[in-house]
């Protein structure tokens, strides 16, 4: 029986000293709610435009030299994709990705400027992992998922090593609760290791918030029949792994969902306050609080996940 590597807060630990080698920390702002002092962790501004970079880099790093010669295959809508491009490019590995065929243009460009080779799909009919895993099985490659993958988890988790770093430096003490966008969990579930003593809540956009059902649950539940249209490409994660929602669970996580309105809203917000374009699945955890799904107390942490946007779609979101 093949028994899969667990995420540890160790490993965690381990990416943050790996990433903080290659890449500078992505800055920290702060700005008051309802008379509060937030803190934003602006992932946004990583060199491919989101969190994804942190995963990717501790995944291929750990690789030896005849898997990184047989090179890697992910899927992904855009965000994963060029983490793991840049990644590979740097390494000097082939990475084929699975994209949809409705990926944001800004994205697509965007992992084929780092070198990979894009294959695409139908998200509406097709399984990207399917595909992902058949085309890895024929080249003999590692197969790199979004986030049911421990070193993936891990890496992500590197963001609350850094906020919580930047958080005492500014005087704003330990984080006491971190609100996370969240498609398959990759990113809260680190975040949660990387943060023991933190309260954790995941932001789903309304319709796709099958982490929140499945921690209020106690059990996997996935994303119900015919979900509504989203403007969060990167969160239309149908079913959560077994990986990211033991630890959410474990530590008593809670989840919320917000409507395309608040998404929108809090686009403009963060356009308009903190002077940052953020696309709308990375906007999820400040539409939280924003709207008042969440309420604004000190020590939060909010985590503005990307900003890969399609400028027009952008254009009319804060119009």
């Amino acid at each position: 029986m093949t028994i899969l590597r667990q995420p540890t807060r160790a490993g965690v630990r381990d990416a943050a000293a790996k990433i903080a080698r290659v890449l500078p920390p992505t800055p920290l702002f702060t700005h008051e709610i309802n008379g509060v002092t937030i803190a934003f962790k602006a992932e946004s501004l990583q060199p491919i435009g989101a969190f994804k970079i942190r995963g990717a880099w501790h995944r291929l790093t750990a690789l030896d030299d005849a898997a990184r010669a047989r090179g890697v295959v992910a899927f992904s809508s855009g965000n994963h994709a060029q983490g793991v491009a840049w990644a590979a490019k740097r390494l000097g590995i082939a990475a084929t990705i699975v994209m949809p065929a409705d990926a944001p243009r800004a994205k697509l460009e965007g992992t084929l400027a780092l070198g990979a080779e894009v294959v695409r799909y139908d998200r509406a009919t097709e399984s990207r992992e399917t595909i992902a895993a058949r085309l890895a099985e024929a080249r003999g490659a590692t197969l790199v998922p979004s986030f049911d993958d421990a070193w993936i988890i891990e890496g992500q988790g590197s963001a609350g090593i850094e906020a919580a770093e930047q958080m005492a430096l500014a005087g704003l003490g330990a984080p006491q609760h971190v609100i996370i966008p969240c498609g398959g969990g990759g990113l809260s579930a680190g975040i949660t290791l990387a943060l023991p003593e933190a309260r954790i809540t995941v932001v789903e956009p309304e319709g796709w918030d099958d982490m929140r059902r499945s921690l209020e649950a106690s059990w996997i539940e996935p994303v119900g029949d015919n979900p509504p249209p989203t403007a969060c490409d990167a969160l239309q994660t149908r079913l959560v792994s077994p990986l990211t929602f033991d630890v959410l669970s474990r530590r008593d996580a809670t989840g919320v969902a917000v409507s395309e309105a608040e998404i929108r809203a809090a686009q403009r917000w963060a356009a308009e306050t903190l002077r940052l374009v953020v696309e709308p699945g990375g906007a999820v955890a400040l539409a939280a609080v924003l709207a008042g799904r969440v309420t604004a107390a000190p020590g939060m942490l909010v985590i503005l996940s990307g900003g890969n946007v399609d400028i027009d779609a952008f254009a009319r979101a804060i119009g």
